[in-house]
């Protein structure tokens, strides 16, 4: 791919994240307030992203959507015996949100949005992802 065919995914990525910041979602005081029951803010907004998925999944799945190359785009189904590795992974990165205030996505559009701090957890989380590609072989999957 050139670069010139990345600059869709640029556009979408900078509208995404103007939409993240702008309905809140990104800002550590409406996460706390998720954390702490304090508002219904966030799970509403997590609750609609739940929804779209779920009928997006069922139109890619009754469609037989096809990838930007035409490619089936197949959607295994999840093992049952994997239970707890989903939710000790989920928990672990709940308890990375609450300590952080972010989740990876929005990350970037608080860097983008003047919060220079996310560099810091940024570069953490590119050492963590080359962390886990170095050490993949040896951890339990």
């Amino acid at each position: 791919m050139k670069f010139s065919e990345y600059i869709k995914y640029l556009l979408i990525g900078t509208a995404f994240g103007f939409v993240l910041v702008k309905s809140e979602v990104v800002s550590w005081f409406r996460i706390q307030e998720m954390f702490r029951f304090d508002s219904i803010h966030m799970y509403g907004i997590i609750g609609l992203a739940v929804i779209v998925g779920m009928i997006s999944v069922q139109i890619i799945k009754r469609n037989n959507v096809k990838d930007t190359q035409g490619n089936p785009i197949s959607i295994p189904p999840k093992d049952p015996s994997q239970v707890k590795r989903y939710i000790i992974g989920g928990s672990l990165f709940g308890l990375g949100w609450a300590l952080l205030g972010a989740c990876p996505g929005p990350m970037f559009a608080l860097l983008g949005s003047g919060l220079t701090i996310m560099i810091v957890p940024i570069l953490a989380a590119i050492a963590g992802t080359y962390s886990y590609g170095v050490l993949r072989d040896k951890l339990p999957h």
